[in-house]
């Protein structure tokens, strides 16, 4: 939650966070692809709840660090972190057409946002704001690359140049 009182804190807080978003073209090895398509409706169903799962966290997240809620970012990160999709109760079938349905860059982009968020919790822990700006930066920045590369059907809007 943001507080009333610090409305310039606050839109400065917001500038930094876009402006780590923004910092730097991810790289891009292999020629993305749309996914969405090649995904089993319990597999897409399971991705679109984990999203909006990890997007109700980064918006936490973010209140949580504007107002020094460490214990909060912490939480909300180790949450993010856990949810990585391969390491969900999956059945052998769901994990091979998993597998199957996305290029590797993709879960390896994946792995790294949710290695990031344990480096949120992290940095939480240690009562780092600065470096919770980073990451938070960093994992706001894997989803805008992600979103554009792989499902960009569903985000028209959604163009980040490289």
């Amino acid at each position: 939650m943001v507080r009333q009182g610090c409305p310039i804190a606050t839109r400065f807080m917001v500038l930094g966070l876009l402006l780590g978003v923004m910092a730097g073209p991810p790289a891009a090895a292999e020629e993305p692809r749309a996914v969405v398509k090649d995904l089993s409706p319990k597999l897409d169903r399971l991705l679109r709840r984990e999203m909006q799962a990890i997007l109700g966290a980064m918006q936490t997240i973010f209140g949580a660090i504007v107002t020094g809620d460490h214990g909060l970012v912490a939480e909300k990160a180790r949450a993010i972190h856990a949810s990585f999709i391969l390491k969900q109760s999956l059945t052998p079938s769901d994990r091979q057409d998993l597998v199957a349905a996305v290029p590797d860059r993709f879960l390896k982009l994946d792995k790294r946002f949710h290695s990031a968020a344990a480096e949120l919790a992290r940095a939480a822990e240690a009562r780092d704001t600065g470096r919770q700006l980073r990451v938070l930066g960093r994992m706001s920045r894997a989803c805008v690359t992600c979103h554009g590369d792989y499902v960009a059907g569903r985000f028209p809007g959604l163009q980040m140049s490289r």
